[in-house]
């Protein structure tokens, strides 16, 4: 009987906000690769909400770092199979982003855009709904309370 091998999943999260560097270089890396003919992309931002008349100035992010990675993990190969992708990464911010910086990048290359469309709607869905990444929301005035998603 073969026993199967567990397998550590990749680390997604990025200390502090994602660089655009980082992303750059991920743009780059893909370009080698002639069967791709198409690439998505989805930063997510963090917004100033004016919240019971408190400006948001950052979003401290903290996850169950070992759950998270291997949902996330989950999440990749079963989109990858669903949408026919060549691939897709995803990367979230651990730690203080302040407004105006990147959290999330998640990046679908397909043969075909529209697959790569439907894959990053559906996957920052499955993002948002099932892994255990949370933020709390730091106000210009110091105070902060835990971020609800939308």
């Amino acid at each position: 009987m073969e026993v199967e091998k567990k397998t550590k999943s990749k680390n997604c999260f990025i200390e502090g906000p994602i660089p655009s560097d980082f992303i750059g270089d991920s743009i780059k890396k893909h370009q080698l690769n002639t069967t791709i003919g198409a690439h998505q992309i989805f930063l997510g931002q963090v917004r100033a909400d004016i919240i019971e008349n408190k400006q948001v100035s950052a979003i401290e992010y903290s996850a169950q770092k070992e759950m998270s990675n291997n949902i996330l993990d989950q999440l990749k190969q079963q989109t990858i199979r669903k949408f026919n992708l060549n691939c897709l990464h995803i990367y979230h911010s651990l730690g203080k982003v302040n407004t105006g910086e990147i959290c999330l990048f998640v990046f679908a290359s397909s043969k075909h855009r529209k697959n790569a469309q439907l894959a990053i709607e559906y996957s920052v869905e499955e993002i948002k709904s099932k892994t255990p990444i949370f933020g709390k929301e730091i106000f210009s005035d110091n105070s902060h309370q835990w971020k609800t998603n939308t």
